[in-house]
């Protein structure tokens, strides 16, 4: 169903007998919080907002001004189908005001709200279209797999595939459009792949796509899980994001004269992703687990380069197709699946139209596989390396000027915050391959 207005939500509400309305935000950190509220309270809500206790919310306010508003964004307005069908529950997405109205510095999605204006006003609309990579395993206490196909696998091998039939159903009940489902290369993962849509829309979809895939796999007695690297020498998950800068109904990427059938704004995005991709890290890949992915040998995307066919590179540009110039788009593959997608396509976009406005140099594509150079052949082509660590990606981001305006300074100052204390903890953590490493001979 699509709603425009209020109006469109509380006559849906009324006809179809809905019981609760959950009301949906992220924290900093892309965690998923909501509240639900009667239909006798949502006329209100959507016209005042709800007020709540923003204190207890990773990365909002301090308890001494704590005082939050919740103003739903009524044409998000869908029916939660994991929730009994003879009383439906709906979800709206909100926005997080100050109790004077003011749009909350705090609110995640306010900050790619902002980026997308901004990009606007340039007479650009931003195109996301993103590869969900997950696990699934037996249950949430261990990495126990529940099949062992591999990338493309189809049954007996794929056991996962009614799991993924019933998600992308689920999500079609919600108007989100899926492209394709499939095995993933390591055991017991899978992946599933959202059509473009407009930046903030597929933002929304994104978080909303994580929740239905984790609740779909409850129902049937499993657990999905979206952590970067859950098992020690396989592939770990990853999120490639295709996206593209449209004016009108102009892809704004494609250029028909042009070797690579790219246009100038796309080249200068490129290497705007180039050139900011170490420091804006700490977004697309936000914990201590997404580095354990980010290393050579497992189809992960390390190396700061772009290419066509070159899959080696963080940056791909899937080959263009006669009478197809509106798929015209640019495949960045180095986030994961786990970060918050408000932040991250808000921290992609700024960098590529920083790119954009100063235009940037965009170098030579890279077509031969990457990990097969040596150290001096990467350093010969000027080809540098994301971040190794969680604790190298807080130090790239904390200097960075381009991530403090995205975010602005209360989340920028609050992500840098929350990521020094998970890498403190992990630091000082004693693993089991110290206990089993250094304990026998020390």
């Amino acid at each position: 169903m699509f709603c425009k207005n209020t109006k469109d939500v509380m006559k849906i509400v009324r006809d179809k007998n809905v019981s609760f309305i959950q009301v949906w935000f992220t924290d900093v950190l892309g965690m998923l919080k909501s509240f639900a509220i009667t239909p006798s309270e949502l006329e209100g809500a959507l016209m005042e907002g709800m007020g709540f206790d923003g204190s207890s919310i990773e990365g909002f306010a301090r308890i001494e001004e704590s005082d939050m508003v919740a103003k739903p964004d009524p044409t998000t307005f869908q029916y939660v189908p994991w929730r009994p069908k003879d009383r439906p529950v709906a979800r709206m997405f909100c926005d997080i005001l100050q109790p004077d109205g003011t749009p909350y510095e705090g609110d995640p999605r306010y900050v790619l709200k902002r980026m997308l204006r901004k990009a606007a006003e340039w007479g650009y609309t931003y195109y996301v279209g993103p590869e969900l990579e997950f696990f699934y395993f037996k249950d949430d206490e261990g990495t126990q797999i529940i099949d062992k196909g591999g990338y493309f696998d189809s049954p007996p091998l794929d056991i996962g595939g009614d799991l993924r039939r019933e998600t992308i159903f689920t999500l079609q009940e919600m108007g989100i459009q899926v492209e394709y489902s499939h095995h993933e290369v390591a055991p017991s993962q899978h992946e599933i792949d959202l059509r473009y849509n407009e930046g903030l829309k597929m933002a929304d979809t994104a978080v909303t796509m994580r929740i239905a895939v984790k609740e779909i796999a409850r129902k049937h007695g499993v657990y999905a899980t979206f952590m970067p690297k859950p098992i020690f020498g396989e592939n770990g998950s990853g999120m490639h994001v295709h996206q593209s800068l449209f004016r009108g109904d102009i892809n704004a990427f494609h250029d028909p004269s042009d070797q690579y059938h790219l246009s100038d704004v796309a080249k200068s995005y490129i290497a705007g992703i180039m050139e900011h991709a170490r420091e804006m890290a700490l977004v697309t890949n936000q914990w201590v687990n997404s580095y354990k992915r980010l290393v050579p040998g497992y189809e992960a995307p390390v190396y700061v380069a772009w290419a066509q066919r070159n899959r080696s590179t963080m940056v791909r540009v899937p080959m263009y197709k006669p009478g197809k110039e509106q798929a015209t788009r640019i495949e960045f593959r180095s986030p994961d699946p786990t970060c918050n997608p408000y932040l991250a396509f808000a921290a992609m976009l700024a960098a590529g139209m920083k790119g954009v406005e100063d235009n940037y140099p965009l170098p030579e594509p890279i077509e031969e596989d990457i990990y097969e150079m040596d150290e001096a052949a990467r350093e010969r082509e000027g080809i540098t390396s994301l971040p190794g660590s969680l604790f190298e990606a807080h130090q790239e981001m904390e200097k960075s000027e381009l991530m403090r305006e995205t975010l602005g300074d209360h989340i920028f100052n609050k992500v840098l915050a929350n990521k020094k204390i998970e890498w403190d903890r992990f630091r000082t953590h004693v693993t089991d391959y110290e206990l089993n490493q250094y304990l026998p001979i020390l």
